[in-house]
């Protein structure tokens, strides 16, 4: 027997990709792609290793519960019945000694889909008194916080489309290729490069789109975006090349920045040799920059949300933001206002809200603080690896779970034992995309929706998080609340889909909508963020106090930043003392055979993509290291081991490690041990952005030295 059945992924990659299952009896399922209907699929190599990893003999089958230290990986196989009744007797105790808040549900992407499971463990808390809650994310945090007082929105950004328009484009930190940043953005900007457009890409590192772009590469040193982005202002204005009547009209207050970059509140002058010598970019280089992007009209500059992960990432963000408007390119097709960037789209699918009964939420990356202060006492991590692999400082973490083992109870629910479960007190297993339905949403820019069906049966005992969360709350009888009366995962799914038709009309029943495994509709969307207001200001304000873009802000002064975009200095830079002892700059990046730690366990992957370390040819010579060589990268948070990558294609004194490689630590390496398998996350700082309290995991110092074989 023959079946085809439609399907798609459900991952926080760009891709989100429709594909066909074919199946046949006693055979293992194929996978075909469209690369027509999702078209980052012609870039990306994670689709072929989904059966692979997500049907592999890996896979969690039963649930367990810890016999051994936190960490150690020793569990026994426990019935569902005990799982779900040791959950609430702990859910019940921890409630009634320490309060609600002392509840929490762990940032986690690896169902990013209508169905999380996070938003369920939520919705039932709150239904229950209550819980700490988060803000922020792990991806955009400084950014996300941070454009909302400089324009009154998140919602900056334009669709890929309106690049044909562009006489410039300049990739900032910013690598669709690997990421697949939208289903089309990649796409789009080779046809635009084919058509004559220059590209510039501005990284520490040349990436894979430059080089699939033949871009131009101007490298910069971590952490000085914001030096740069001031630099270019200050040149476009001392050349007259601004476009003033932009800046008087939209613009509140801008001569306070016009102050700072000329040196008369500060008396220093922001001008290429002082940026130069911040950024490591050549001044002259500088100077031919400005003059570029002033002189094209519009002008884009995409700016990814790698720069704002670095210790003073609000003030890049702002800066950026400063130069778009400076040379008037913001509200214009084919231009771009910075920020962080968020597309407006079709409307799509959405679960019924709860009101969180307890008021005290937390920026999601400084959970381990909350932890350390006895903040949390039941912790649920669902669908993420973010409990230790994808967190900062992992030997600092794990050391505090395992500091807490005694009053913290940990549950996590995931397909494999990833580092993160092995900190659990309980582990759930549950099932992959293949085996149950959901619908999926485009990833930033995307013109479709897509359901996942059901391919294969769940694996073991596996149970989505809804399923045993609904015994839990049957226990505290809150099961109709709950359910809203018993509805099932099809339930969900198909009214939450016909309460979206409502408003968006074209769709097809669910019934229809399931069977195709989505919707790509008729024609694409467009957007470009602020054309009404710059067409029509008096109609449209900006959505800021002034109903101005507010690069000057009384807001962002009072919560502790400088009142305009000042180049802030941010630790772990080259001016860091520790820089004597940790000379390099070390950055992550999101390698395109990995979606965050997703796949990492699969090892033709990992064969086909080494994991390594990028160092600069010169370095490499410095410190006697040839290509292939295995290197340790350490620093006082710890040690990884790790294959070199000698490269012309990043800066000196700058190493590149991609992020998501599984933290398996060297037996009897003590507190700030050995990571053997290179998880940057070893050496990453869990030091916060300043005011977002984001993640600044770009920002790190670290030495080098060449393994020796004894």
């Amino acid at each position: 027997m023959h079946t085809i059945i439609n399907s798609a992924g459900r991952f926080n990659c760009g891709g989100r990709c429709a594909f066909k299952a074919e199946l046949r009896d006693g055979k293992k399922p194929r996978l075909v792609f469209d690369s027509k209907r999702t078209p980052c699929v012609k870039y990306c190599p994670r689709h072929a290793g989904y059966l692979d990893t997500f049907l592999s003999e890996d896979r969690l089958r039963y649930p367990l519960k810890r016999t051994g230290r936190r960490g150690d990986g020793a569990f026994t196989r426990i019935s569902w019945e005990e799982a779900v009744y040791t959950i609430t007797e702990k859910w019940q105790e921890i409630k009634a000694a320490h309060g609600p808040a002392s509840r929490y549900v762990n940032y986690s992407t690896g169902v990013s889909a209508l169905l999380r499971p996070d938003y369920f463990a939520k919705r039932l808390l709150a239904l229950d008194s209550g819980f700490l809650d988060k803000y922020n994310s792990y991806s955009t945090a400084a950014a996300a916080y941070v454009t909302p007082y400089i324009y009154g929105t998140t919602m900056t950004g334009s669709s890929s489309s309106y690049l044909l328009k562009s006489k410039l484009i300049i990739l900032w930190g910013h690598n669709p290729a690997e990421t697949l940043f939208g289903a089309y953005l990649m796409e789009n900007l080779e046809r635009e490069r084919k058509s004559g457009i220059p590209v510039i890409v501005i990284d520490p590192r040349r990436n894979d789109t430059a080089a699939a772009l033949n871009a131009r590469w101007i490298p910069l040193r971590p952490g000085t975006d914001g030096a740069l982005a001031a630099s270019l202002c200050y040149e476009i204005i001392k050349q007259h090349k601004e476009d003033r009547q932009f800046i008087d009209n939209y613009c509140n207050v801008f001569d306070r920045y016009e102050a700072y970059l000329f040196g008369i509140s500060d008396g220093v002058i922001k001008d290429a040799g002082w940026a130069a010598e911040i950024t490591g970019i050549d001044r002259n280089t500088i100077i031919e920059l400005a003059a570029e992007y002033a002189d094209a009209k519009p002008a884009a500059i995409l700016s990814g949300w790698g720069p704002q992960r670095t210790s003073n990432g609000e003030q890049g963000v702002r800066a950026i933001a400063a130069l778009c408007c400076a040379a008037g390119n913001v509200g214009k097709e084919g231009g771009s206002a910075g920020g962080v960037g968020y597309i407006r789209g079709h409307s799509t699918p959405a679960l019924p809200a709860v009101l969180n009964p307890v008021r005290d939420i937390i920026p999601s990356f400084c959970w381990t603080d909350a932890l350390e202060q006895g903040r949390i006492k039941m912790l649920f991590n669902l669908a993420g690896n973010t409990l230790i692999n994808q967190h900062a400082d992992i030997n600092r973490t794990a050391a505090l779970l395992r500091e807490t083992e005694n009053d913290t109870f940990i549950v996590v629910s995931d397909l494999f034992l990833t580092p993160s479960a092995r900190f659990a007190d309980i582990v759930l297993p549950a099932p992959s995309f293949l085996e149950m339905p959901n619908i999926t949403m485009p990833w930033e820019e995307g013109d479709y929706l897509l359901h996942t069906n059901t391919i294969v049966p769940p694996v073991g005992e596996s149970r989505f998080e809804y399923d045993w969360l609904s015994d839990i709350a049957k226990k505290l009888g809150l099961f109709d609340l709950f359910s809203e009366g018993g509805k099932t995962i099809n339930d969900w799914l198909c009214t939450s889909y016909e309460n979206l038709r409502e408003i968006e009309k074209e769709l097809p029943p669910y019934t229809q909508f399931k069977t195709e495994g989505g919707y790509f509709y008729r024609k694409r969307s467009e957007y470009c963020a602020f054309k009404k207001q710059i067409e029509d200001f008096p109609h449209n304000p900006f959505s800021t106090p002034s109903g101005k873009i507010e690069i000057y802000s009384e807001r962002l002064f009072e919560r502790g930043l400088p009142a305009v975009p000042e180049y802030t200095e941010g630790f772990e830079t080259i001016h860091d003392p520790r820089i004597a002892r940790f000379p390099f700059q070390l950055i992550g990046w999101h390698e395109k055979s990995r979606c965050h730690s997703i796949h990492d366990n699969n090892e033709s992957m990992r064969r086909r993509w080494p994991h390594y370390c990028t160092i600069n040819i010169d370095d490499a010579k410095e410190y006697g290291i040839k290509d292939g060589d295995t290197v340790e990268v350490y620093n006082d948070r710890g040690r990884i081991r790790i294959l070199a990558r000698v490269s012309a294609d990043i800066m000196r004194s700058v190493l590149a490690i991609a992020q998501g490689a599984w933290w398996t630590p060297e037996q009897d390496s003590g507190t700030n041990g050995t990571d053997i398998r290179g998880n940057i996350n070893t050496l990453t700082t869990q030091r916060p952005t300043p005011l977002a309290g984001g993640n600044a995991q770009h920002s790190n110092l670290v030495a080098l030295c060449k393994m020796t074989v004894s």
